[in-house]
């Protein structure tokens, strides 16, 4: 029976990361602030590098009909795909930060390790790696402690939905 197996690398924070890594993830780290999450009190963030060198940033935006609001992945996508369109996308930064819902104050000492993506941002990022045919890294961090770095967003959704199922006779 065939296997999955998930390449990825994994640091204990982001002093081990390329300067060009560690970059991204600090502008996804300063992106959270930039949330409107008053419903979930979880902020994230999203740094997108550009090919071109560009960096493009996104923060999750809730809404009163909570949860139909956006993810900061697809922010980001979004603005990316709209600034810039036609342009390679090469990583992807993640970080988050909650929010007491007492005091409205950052609770950092929660935000020490990795979160992944949704299942809709991954679907997103897949037809997005799909459609630019090339990979996008995924760097997965909070804001500070471990990070996770994965080659491929088609890692994070095996036996994933494409254009190419919808095309079948």
């Amino acid at each position: 029976m065939p296997e999955f197996t998930l390449a990825y690398e994994r640091y204990t924070n982001d002093d081990a990361l390329t300067p060009a890594d560690r970059h991204l993830l600090q502008k996804a780290r300063e992106t959270t602030r930039k949330a409107y999450a008053p419903y979930s009190f979880f902020q994230v963030g999203a740094a997108i590098l550009l090919q071109n060198g560009q960096v493009i940033c996104g923060a999750n935006q809730e809404n009163a009909s909570f949860p139909a609001g956006i993810c900061a992945e697809r922010v980001a996508l979004s603005a990316a795909s709209a600034l810039y369109p036609g342009i390679i996308i090469q990583a992807l930064a993640v970080s988050y930060l909650p929010v007491s819902k007492e005091t409205g104050m950052p609770l950092s000492e929660k935000a020490n390790h990795p979160i992944s993506p949704c299942g809709i941002c991954r679907q997103s990022l897949l037809e997005y790696e799909q459609r630019q045919d090339h990979p996008i890294r995924i760097i997965l961090g909070g804001m500070r402690g471990e990070i996770i770095v994965i080659p491929t967003a088609t890692s994070l959704l095996p036996f994933s939905f494409s254009a190419k199922d919808l095309a079948a006779e």
